[in-house]
């Protein structure tokens, strides 16, 4: 696992890691992993995603931070499908995790007004954020959730997942959406605590196919 480091001092001892759940926009936008090697990408509209994270995590007095856009080298297929089929564990294990949501504006310091409290909550519960498939396994691993959406509060409060039906848990990510067809059966590995080989030519159906008889297979 490759970590972003911020900045100041920091005790010695194993480091506690914190890691940002956010909607990827475009693709060009992202911050990559080559644009950490070669320092470039500080125009894209992701970088302001790069900068909260490690300053919230410098406040929280955490050395390290993770996200996924620019920490794994999409192009190593194998260090690609070890991520994907890790994620859940790194998000439950996680000092703190982050949520970004760029299409969310804070309301500022100084606006008592109920109205705009109203129209912020009503934008944050509409946000995009809790409409895609990876976010799922993000909102549901953390050990301690602030928020909630139509995941069963237990599951949110640390129940066993293998207390929920296969069925119920395959319906939480029915209404979500991933960029990639094939990514909505991939998004739920760590749900079922299964791995299994991304075949991004295989489509929806065959992936959740794949999924299903994995799950079977499992004890």
């Amino acid at each position: 696992m490759r970590l972003l480091e911020t900045w100041g001092a920091f005790p010695r001892g194993h480091p506690a890691i914190c890691y940002l759940s956010h909607t990827w926009g475009a693709d060009d936008q992202e911050i990559t992993f080559r644009d950490v090697q070669h320092h470039t990408g500080h125009h894209k509209d992701g970088y302001q995603k790069l900068t909260f994270c490690g300053e919230q995590a410098a406040l929280d007095g955490l050395r390290y931070f993770w996200i996924d856009t620019c920490c794994i080298d999409k192009s190593n297929s194998q260090e690609l499908q070890e991520a994907i089929n890790s994620m859940f564990r790194w998000y439950r294990d996680a000092r703190h995790c982050y949520v970004y949501l760029t299409d969310v504006h804070k309301i500022a310091s100084d606006d008592d007004d109920r109205p705009s409290q109203v129209k912020w909550e009503t934008a944050f519960r509409s946000s995009r954020w809790f409409t895609r498939g990876w976010t799922l396994q993000e909102l549901i691993a953390p050990t301690y959730c602030h928020e909630c959406t139509r995941i069963p509060i237990d599951a949110l409060r640390g129940k066993p997942l293998t207390d929920f039906s296969v069925n119920e848990r395959l319906s939480w990510v029915e209404t979500r959406k991933t960029k990639r067809p094939e990514d909505l059966a991939y998004c739920m590995f760590g749900i079922f605590a299964v791995h299994m080989t991304l075949i991004y030519s295989e489509g929806k159906e065959n992936a959740f196919i794949r999924l299903r008889r994995k799950i079977g297979n499992h004890p």
